[in-house]
Formats: C-alpha cells, structure tokens, sequence
C-alpha cells in the first residue's frame, strides 16, 4: 500500500527500527549467498546447458541470458559509446562557440547516427512514420492522431512486413535495434501530435517540421529514452539556445557521473558473475529444485538487477541530455524502497509516467468523473503499455495483475480516508500501531508486486512456479517467514521512499514541472508509470 505523507509516520522505538534494518539486510545478503552458492554448485549444468560466456576476468563465467543487457552491452562495445561521446563532444562545442546552431547541428548529427546505424532503409522507414503523422497532426484532430499513431506502431506486428525488414541486415540485433527505434519513436509522434492538436508551435509548418525532427533524431534518448514529451523538449531547447556554460562545471559533472555509471555497470556485471540468476530462471527444473532461501534470493536478483540495468540504460543518456540543457526524468528509484504497485509505477520510469499521465489518463478523464472513469482510464493506459511492449500472453497478465493491483490500493487508501473507518483507527490505535499496519498491507502488497515482476521479467512459466512454490505448497512454510520479511522492508522503507533522489546533481540549468497544456487543467497523478521497453521479439525467449 502507498503510504501518506512521510511527516506524519510515527518515529518506532530505535531497537525496533535497528532490529528491522538488520533483518532487511541479512535477509536481502542471506538470499543472495544461497542463489550464489546454487549458482556454482550447478555451474557445469548451467555452462553446458545454457551456454556460459568467459567473464570479464580469466576462470570466470558470464550469464548472457538476459537479452535486454548483452545486447546493448554488446551495441555500446560496437558504435553507440562513441557515437554518444561524439554527441557530448559535438554539444559542448557549439555550446562554447556557435550556441544558437546547437539545434540544428545536434538534429543534424542526430540523423548521420542514426543512418550510420539503422541504414538508409531503417531511417527512411521512421521519416515515412513521422511524415505520414506530421500530415495527420495538422487537421488538428486527437482521434485521427491516435489512429495514425496506433497505425504506426501496428506494423511492428505485421510478419510480411518484419519479414521484408529483417532481409535489410545481417545480424538480428541490427534488425531489433530497428524495432526498438521504431517503437520509442512512436512515443514521440504520440506526443507532439497531441501537443499539436492542443496548442500548435506558432510557427510556419517548416520550422514544426525542424522541431518534430530534432525531437525523434535526438540522439542521447533515440533509442531507448527516458521519454520526455515534445512540449517539455521544446521550451528547454528554445530556452537554452543562447546560454554559454562553464567548461569546469561541465567536466566536473562528468567526472562524477561517469564515475556513478561506471559504479552501476560494475555492480550489474557482478551480478552475472556470481549469481546465474537468468539462467536459472530459464530451466523450469532447477526453479523446481532451488532451497526457499535460494528462491528468494532469485526473485530479489531478477528486480535489482532490473533496477541496476537501467540506472546504466538511463544514466547515460540523462547525462548527456543534461549537458544540452534538458531536464530529464529522475532514474529509476531502488526497487527495494518501494512496496507498493502505485510507488512502483509512479517511480521506476518517470518519464513514461509523465507520458501516460499526460495523453492517455486525463484526456479520458481520470479521477475527475468519479471512480468508474478512473478505473477506465487506469485500465487503458495499462491496455497501452502491454500493447507497446509486444502484446504476448505474459504481458497480458502481468499488465492485468498490476492494473488490479492499482485499483485495490486506491479502493483501500479511499476506504481508510472515510470518515467511519478513520475514526475508528483514530480511537483503537496509536500512531505506531498504524505506521505497523500500514507496514503490515505493504507487506502483502509486495509481494503481489514482485510476483507480477517475475511475470514481465521471466514469463508465466516463472511466475506460475513461484505461485505454485510459495503460496500453494509453501503457504504454511515458505510464505509466513517471506511475509515477515516484507514486512520489515516495508518499515525503512516508509521513510526512503519519501526522499527525493537528484536527478543531476552537480549541474542543473532548469527544472520544469510537469503541467498540462490546452484542454488539460491539470497533471492528475492518479497513475503511476510504467517500466521502460524490455523487448519487441515474436517470442519469448530467456530476456528481461
């Protein structure tokens, strides 16, 4: 469950707090050595089942199982790494000499990456998908918008067309890294044709065409985001057109945010190294065969490694945005802080929150026409995200279970605000008492919330097994003590989760807040956001 305001939880006696930082820890360090001491117990099965690769050091072995990671490991290795120092470069010298060419020398820049990329065939694909909606845009008419752009990214689920596609390259990931763009991109055209539709850019259509341009072929965030909406991209790059910076500011802000992604990648590597978690959550028989500790462990690898990937997959690309002057979304917050469906949502990926938010949950209506439009509302923007990620059956459940998830904690945080209820709890507990049980519902509602990320992180082969595992034959000996468990998580984590987390620190030229334009009077913030794209392949396969 969300808990309220941070201010007004109860202080526990220090004892109590300590005891629950220590078995937080323990428990989260305890798990871990037992899927490590798995790992390498079954190592040789492992390497000859599933294909180890050497480590980054001589006598270690490497997991490659999950998809989403070697492939842009192996996609920085080969050209994005240079082409985004050349983008850092390339922007802190118009920066310093020709500021207000910037833009168009980035959009330029922008566009050579791309091609050097994707290719002549793969740019022209999303020129034809951002002209064909530019055209669209201007009658000015949300409907025909949405209909073009679900258009558009309905031919990522056309096989003539993939077919015809995946003969441009050689390699599969050159042909996925074409998907990928296309699917961001539909992001985009979503954005400024509704931002169109409300309040166009007082401009000639040549100049809104040089903006819609600059905005997709930006290269820091073309392929994999964070999303920032066109309205935002725009009022900061008009903003900041003419502005000049210290060089010594902005070399010491790279220094030390290179350092922390540098400190991320190392920590996820790690993880691959010693604990073969996407492996093992590909054979079904050693999910069958893991101790309850090591299962635990399991579950809690998946989601923080999860989160570390994409502190590097959003770290890097935040960090050059920020250079040009952009704000960009918060990174991903430490999924062990957050124990709710709503705090995961709302957190883990802002900028797509922001997005949902924006063009899909208050144009229907959200919270403003009572709780049957809001549950619409939640409903298709959950409807949208599992189309976008691909649509297949575990997506299906797992955008289901967390849209169930979501109205549940809205209907019990509606029903413990009435007026019986609360003075009820008023008059039986103290303040302590509640902080407990607001602990003890976020317990309960974790665990849902990791079982729906096992479900988006490894199928509904691996999610019906830890059900089966925990919650039918554990339910007397596995599922108590991992409650419990939760239960102490959820207690420091009522007070991180209320803390900021600076987005850049060290160099901020401006932060924008989220506001709604034209007919929005206002960002409703009723829906949390989604995770960022995990993958668009015609099957499911051993991936996040």
């Amino acid at each position: 469950m969300a808990s309220g305001s941070v201010s007004r939880l109860a202080a526990l006696p220090r004892t109590e707090i300590l005891i629950y930082w220590i078995l937080s820890f323990g428990s989260h360090f305890y798990s871990f050595y037992q899927l490590h001491r798995f790992s390498k117990e079954h190592k040789a099965g492992l390497e000859r089942d599933l294909q180890l690769e050497p480590g980054l050091l001589p006598g270690l072995r490497r997991d490659p199982a999950d998809f989403e990671w070697s492939f842009w490991t192996e996609w920085s290795r080969k050209s994005l790494l240079w082409s985004l120092t050349g983008h850092a470069l390339l922007s802190i010298s118009t920066g310093l000499f020709i500021p207000k060419l910037r833009v168009p020398v980035l959009l330029v820049y922008g566009l050579l990456a791309a091609g050097g990329v994707l290719g002549l065939k793969g740019v022209c694909v999303l020129l034809l998908h951002l002209g064909l909606s530019f055209t669209v845009a201007q009658l000015r008419r949300p409907a025909l918008c949405w209909a073009c752009s679900l258009l558009s990214l309905s031919t990522l689920h056309i096989p003539s067309l993939l077919k015809i596609q995946r003969a441009w390259y050689d390699t599969e990931e050159e042909y996925y890294l074409l998907l990928f763009s296309v699917a961001v991109c539909g992001l985009r055209i979503i954005s400024f044709s509704l931002e169109h539709c409300w309040r166009p850019l007082e401009a000639v259509g040549v100049v809104q065409l040089f903006w819609l341009l600059s905005y997709s072929f930006y290269h820091p965030l073309f392929y994999n985001g964070p999303i920032i909406t066109f309205k935002d991209y725009t009022q900061q790059m008009r903003r900041s057109a003419g502005e000049t910076f210290s060089v010594d500011g902005v070399l010491r802000y790279l220094v030390l945010r290179t350092g922390r992604i540098v400190l991320w990648w190392l920590t996820a590597e790690y993880m691959i190294h010693a604990m073969y978690m996407h492996a093992i959550q590909a054979n079904e028989s050693y999910l069958e065969s893991l101790p309850p500790w090591a299962l635990g462990g399991l579950a809690l690898a998946l989601v923080q490694f999860f989160y570390v990937k994409y502190l590097v997959l959003f770290g890097l690309p935040s960090m050059l945005a920020t250079l040009d002057r952009l704000s960009p979304p918060a990174l991903p917050r430490c999924v062990s802080t957050m124990h709710s469906f709503t705090g995961m949502w709302r957190h883990f990926d802002e900028g797509l929150y922001r997005w949902l938010i924006r063009y899909i949950y208050v144009p229907l209506g959200g919270s403003r026409y009572g709780p049957a439009y809001k549950a619409l509302a939640t409903g298709l923007a959950f409807g949208f995200v599992c189309l976008w990620h691909g649509g297949h059956d575990y997506l299906q459940y797992w955008a289901l279970m967390n849209w169930a998830g979501v109205l549940v904690e809205t209907a019990l945080k509606a029903l413990f605000a009435t007026s019986v209820v609360e003075s009820f709890i008023e008059r039986t507990l103290s303040a302590a008492m509640k902080r407990r049980g607001l602990a003890l519902l976020s317990g309960g509602s974790t665990a849902m919330l990791i079982l729906s990320n096992l479900l988006f992180l490894g199928g509904t082969h691996v999610g019906r097994l830890f059900w089966k595992r925990v919650f039918v034959q554990g339910w007397s000996t596995i599922a108590p003590p991992m409650l419990a468990f939760l239960y102490c998580f959820a207690q420091p984590a009522c007070r991180l989760s209320g803390r900021t987390q600076p987005n850049s620190p060290g160099l901020k030229w401006s932060q924008t807040p989220y506001s709604d334009a034209g007919p929005l009077q206002r960002a409703d913030r009723g829906l949390p956001g989604p995770a960022q794209l995990q993958h668009i392949q015609p099957q499911h396969s051993c991936q996040s």
